[in-house]
């Protein structure tokens, strides 16, 4: 198993940025971030391999960066020039083999 513990959320305002963070237990090949606005399915953010091959939801990319560092078994996310429509909960999700894992979720609120 991958226990998985995010951090970083809170409220910003339009145009703001935030860094969220993601500890797992171990490290994984697939990396990402999703999240789930309310009344919304969970969606794509943004995914990283161990060798730091991303990709980016289009709704995210030229805004956001998905970085690791393999030696803390991090994975952060920076997301800038946030909007409302950004306003979720944001979850970090980890691959081992054919098993996804989950953190808990950090709320992200964009609001004036």
């Amino acid at each position: 198993q991958v226990q998985l513990v995010e951090s970083g959320g809170g409220l910003v305002q339009p145009g703001g940025s935030l860094r969220l963070s993601c500890v797992a237990s171990l490290n994984t090949y697939l990396m990402g971030w999703y999240r789930q606005a309310p009344g919304k399915e969970r969606e794509l953010v943004a995914t990283i391999t161990s060798g730091g091959s991303t990709n980016y939801a289009a709704s995210v990319k030229g805004r956001t960066t998905i970085s690791r560092d393999n030696a803390k078994n991090t994975v952060y996310l920076q997301m800038n020039s946030l909007k409302p429509e950004d306003t979720a909960v944001y979850y970090c999700k980890s691959r081992l083999g054919i098993y996804d894992y989950w953190g808990q979720g950090t709320q992200v609120t964009v609001s004036s």
